[in-house]
């Protein structure tokens, strides 16, 4: 599966392995340039592979956020392992975004 699959207004990012300064890189550039071009009103963060994530991975998340929802848009993460949902919680993120088991 590619790491950024657009599904209607959606858009999928499927997060790396290890989600640090070293892997997080490249997702907002991208990201930010298909929710201008492509007219995306949401985005799910899709954590299956991710087993450890530090505070860049947080920033991805809260950047994508403050851009998304200046739109109206929202954003969701899924299939987030309970170390991974730890970390969400901890940061405040479940504040403003909601955790699926699933894709919506």
């Amino acid at each position: 599966m590619e790491q950024f699959q657009e599904k209607g207004r959606t858009l999928v990012i499927r997060m790396p392995k290890e989600l640090d300064h070293h892997t997080t890189g490249q997702i907002p550039g991208i990201a930010d340039r298909m929710i201008g071009e492509k007219n995306i009103q949401r985005i799910e963060f899709d954590f299956r592979d991710t087993g450890f994530m530090d505070s860049s991975g947080i920033g991805v998340i809260m950047g994508r956020y403050r851009k998304i929802y200046m739109l109206g848009g929202e954003v969701c993460a899924v299939h987030t392992s309970e170390r991974i949902r730890k970390i969400l919680t901890m940061s405040g993120v479940t504040k403003i975004m909601q955790i699926y088991e699933e894709e919506k």
